[in-house]
This record gives C-alpha cells, structure tokens and sequence, in this order.
C-alpha cells in the first residue's frame, strides 16, 4: 500500500505519483494529504494484511522542526503501525537506521531508537526492524550533502562493492531485505533468539537484499 505524503513530508524513491503509474505494481494505492485519516484506511483494508512495512521519514529541516519530525516518525509510524496490528497484521517491518539508540544524544539517533523501542510494545507477533547505512538511490528533493555522500558510495561500488558495503546500500537492496525478512518471519523462518525482535543490520541487508 501506498501512502500520499503532507507538504513537510519528503518525497523519496517511491511516490504516489510514481505507484499511480507502474502498471506493474502490486500495490493498493491511497494519496490522502492528511495523516489524521492513514490509520484509518489501513484499518479498513480488505482483506486485512499479514505484514505492515514502514519506511515513513522525514528530516528535521523538511519537516520544519525537530517537533514535526517527531511526529512523523515516532507518532504516525506507530500509530499506523497500531491501526496494522488491530486489522490483523501479525507482522511489523519498520525502516529504521544504523545506530539507532534511544539513550543517543544526537538527536535523529535518539529518535530511530525511540521508535524501535515503541514498535518492540506494540505486540506483533514478529517484529522486524531494518537497519541501513547510507540509502543510496536517486532522490526528489534536493540534500546537497546527502547527494554527494551518495555519489561517493556509487562510485565507490563501481570500483568494487565492498568498498561501500560497510556504510552504504542501494535502496532496492534494502526494500528487497525488508519484504524478504517479512515473509520469512511469517513463515516463521528467523534467526535463533530472534523470534519476537529480528534486528537486521547492514550485513544482514546486503545478505537478504541479495538473495535473488
């Protein structure tokens, strides 16, 4: 399912836009501005989903304040996360990033690890939390910053891939990583002691992200 996005949301890879006109896309689009209503359309899902997968973003400048970016990915994540759970889903993908820590005193570190450690009380059945370097891949909007570490990592693939391996991967390889782990923690196919929190960090993207 795909999610319209409010104006101090960021676009990323995939769009509204871009879902609406991939006739390839097995995907139930929704292009709704206003987030107080997302809950509510992923309750109403027919037939319920199995899995919930969340790559909802933003940055602390896109979103005006470090306040909104809080309730971006803190608030709206887990509340369409609890709208998820309460539909059916057994299974929680949640997009977060490597060294995500809630005791962090950088902020945006602070608040990945915040997130995860709401996602952990929310009483799915399995839950997996997707830790990625640097996402590489081609942007709408413009961080220049951003640009330029995402330049370096792809020439740096170029020359040979694990020379951007340890920090950086390619958004596909990471949407690929979520959905695999997903399916497999359905099937109840994970990784021993991680039968409620399977915590994939950038090896375990590369590894699952690369399967096929």
């Amino acid at each position: 399912m795909q999610l319209g996005s409010p104006s101090w949301v960021p676009q990323g890879w995939w769009t509204p836009a871009a879902a609406a006109s991939s006739p390839n896309a097995k995907l139930t689009t929704f292009v709704e501005s206003d987030t107080s209503r997302w809950a509510g359309q992923i309750s109403q899902l027919s037939p319920p989903p199995s899995i919930f997968l969340s790559a909802l973003g933003t940055t602390r400048s896109q979103a005006g304040g470090l306040e909104n970016q809080y309730k971006l990915d803190l608030g709206l994540n887990i509340e369409c996360a609890k709208a998820a759970r309460e539909a059916g889903a057994k299974v929680y993908v949640l997009l977060s990033s490597s060294g995500a820590n809630s005791s962090s005193m950088v902020p945006y570190v602070k608040l990945k690890g915040q997130c995860e450690e709401a996602a952990k009380e929310l009483g799915f059945e399995h839950t997996v939390i997707v830790r990625p370097g640097l996402i590489v891949g081609q942007r709408e909007e413009s961080r220049p910053a951003e640009a330029a570490l995402r330049f370096l990592a792809s020439s740096f693939g170029k020359l040979h891939s694990s020379l951007k391996d340890s920090w950086a991967q390619d958004a596909d390889v990471i949407a690929k990583a979520g959905i695999s782990a997903g399916l497999k923690a359905l099937a109840g196919d994970v990784p021993a002691g991680s039968e409620k929190v399977w915590i994939l960090e950038q090896s375990d993207v590369l590894r699952l992200g690369r399967e096929e």
